[in-house]
């Protein structure tokens, strides 16, 4: 049963005594001092003993919250300066690595341009020297065929003469025939 249904049922019965609707709804007199004096008991209890507890232990719980949240708050500072921290570093450390990249790459130019130089630089000493060896070979090849020329008139001159030229002579006549050569 509800609430209202009992509030009628009482009325109900009430009515049977005589009663009016408005003493139906105030208690009697004794009752009512006896619950005022009961609610000043349990109040002055409330506000002697449980108000002064429920407040300290609401005042720890307030000051363990403003403790947390500004715990909080210096984490989220804290956290947020180490993310700037990481920022940086990182921010450094690519610097560097773009660095050490350009560097590198400076350095392999370098050592390009001073292969290059060096093979360029060898490669005119080979040439140089092959000049060099041409020419000498050139020299000792016309020397030789001078002197076969040279041994080969004599020989046909010898023959042809009949009489053998003394060495010296037959040396200074092929001396100016093959300047004479050389100048045609």
């Amino acid at each position: 049963m509800t609430y209202s249904s009992l509030t009628i049922l009482a009325a109900s019965e009430g009515g049977e005594e005589g009663g009016s609707a408005a003493e139906l709804l105030l208690p009697a007199w004794p009752e009512l001092v006896a619950g005022i004096i009961a609610f000043a008991i349990v109040f002055f209890f409330v506000w002697k003993w449980v108000w002064p507890s429920l407040s300290k232990t609401l005042e720890v719980r307030q000051a363990a919250i403003s403790g947390e949240m500004t715990a909080a708050e210096k984490a989220k500072t804290e956290a947020e300066s180490l993310r700037k921290d990481y920022q940086e570093q990182l921010a450094a450390s690519r610097a560097e690595g773009n660095r050490i990249v350009e560097e590198a790459r400076q350095q392999a130019e370098q050592l390009r341009a001073d292969i290059l130089t060096k093979a360029e630089s060898d490669a005119e000493q080979i040439r140089s020297k092959a000049r060099e060896d041409a020419q000498g070979e050139k020299s000792r090849a016309l020397a030789e065929a001078r002197t076969q020329v040279g041994d080969i008139s004599v020989d046909l001159a010898s023959k042809i003469v009949g009489e053998s030229l003394d060495e010296n002579a037959h040396r200074a006549l092929i001396d100016r025939y093959l300047a004479d050569l050389e100048k045609l």
